[in-house]
């Protein structure tokens, strides 16, 4: 039964988190079209892109390593699928996380290795394409996705350090997280660090993302599209919806880890049903401000960076800032 209803919830839960992340995709290119002084296309437009880009042929370039240039797209988009089920989503926990004491399969540690393998996934579908534009952009994803894997560790390991001052179980574990908010561990010192953390894992999102001005793996105007300059057809739009799920998902891990919050109690919602929707809107509004804050705030108001200028930012700037935060957290425990 428990298998049955594993494969039956994670079909739902990737359909109805695919269709929420192009929703508030094409929310956020209209908004930013909007603080740009644009109209901006519709708000439904990535469905439109979607239908489009799989009615398209997907041809493959001569000389690319066609098995992995095929694999790459599906690989990318079942990995960022995967991350659906192992973050709370909608007010509900985790589906691969443990429910009605059937223990988890994974934890926020889990999800932090699982987001490598889209960006991989990516990087060896333009290094397989032939391209000398798609290996330019794959080795920017290569440097990019080691420079954004440290302070994203910090600020994860971090919050876990702390949780785990006050309890014997896995501080990892989202349910653990949600139980044990940092919010209501630490001091006046503390939320300073863990303001500082959110902060860094902020700018990790809009990394993951792959949003201005951390694009540089595509960068249009420079290397024609980059890692996906061969790509057409099918192949793209699996690209394509894997980029729009992942950027959901990683503002999805922000809110399990800083804002794990239920809004019914506060609101005097009880039952199953009612407090399950009253639970899932309150997710999606605090998804959409961390969407938002990350991307959309960011991608507008900069330009571009250099990958070295990126690398930069994550492995010293951000890195360090992740470090003073987890300084200040453990200070406010010693305090």
């Amino acid at each position: 039964m428990n298998f049955v209803v594993i494969i039956f919830g994670s079909a739902l839960m990737v359909l109805v988190g695919g269709v929420f992340s192009m929703l508030y995709r094409g929310i956020d290119r209209k908004l930013v079209a909007h603080m740009q002084g644009r109209v901006g296309p519709p708000i439904v437009q990535p469905f439109r892109d979607v239908q489009k880009l799989m009615m398209k042929e997907s041809i493959i370039p001569d000389g690319a390593v066609q098995w992995l240039f095929k694999a790459a797209p599906f690989i990318c988009l079942i990995t960022s699928a995967l991350l659906l089920l192992y973050i709370p989503m909608f007010g509900q926990p985790a589906l691969l996380g443990g429910f009605d004491g059937v223990p988890g399969f994974g934890d926020a540690l889990l999800v932090v290795y699982l987001l490598i393998l889209p960006s991989l996934a990516l990087a060896a579908g333009g290094f397989a394409s032939s391209s000398p534009y798609a290996t330019v952009g794959a080795q920017r994803e290569m440097v990019l996705l080691m420079s954004l894997e440290f302070p994203l560790a910090v600020s994860v390991v971090s919050l876990g350090w702390r949780i785990g001052q006050v309890t014997a179980a896995n501080p990892f574990m989202f349910s653990t997280i949600a139980e044990h908010p940092i919010w209501s561990l630490v001091g006046p010192l503390g939320v300073i660090g863990s303001l500082i953390l959110l902060f860094a894992l902020l700018v990790a999102t809009s990394g993951k993302g792959a949003k201005v001005p951390f694009d540089m793996a595509e960068a249009e105007t420079e290397i024609a599209g980059g890692i996906l300059v061969e790509y057409s057809g099918r192949n793209l739009c699996l690209f394509y919806v894997a980029d729009i799920i992942k950027a959901f998902a990683v503002s999805a891990l922000v809110v399990a880890l800083f804002i794990p919050y239920n809004l019914s109690p506060l609101v005097g919602v009880g039952g199953p049903v009612p407090s399950g929707i009253v639970e899932g809107l309150f997710f999606l509004v605090k998804v959409f401000v961390v969407m938002f804050v990350s991307i959309s705030l960011i991608r507008t108001a900069m330009a571009r960076f250099k990958i070295s200028q990126a690398s930069w930012v994550y492995i010293i700037a951000l890195t360090v800032i992740g470090l003073v935060g987890l300084i200040l957290v453990a200070a406010d425990l010693m305090v």
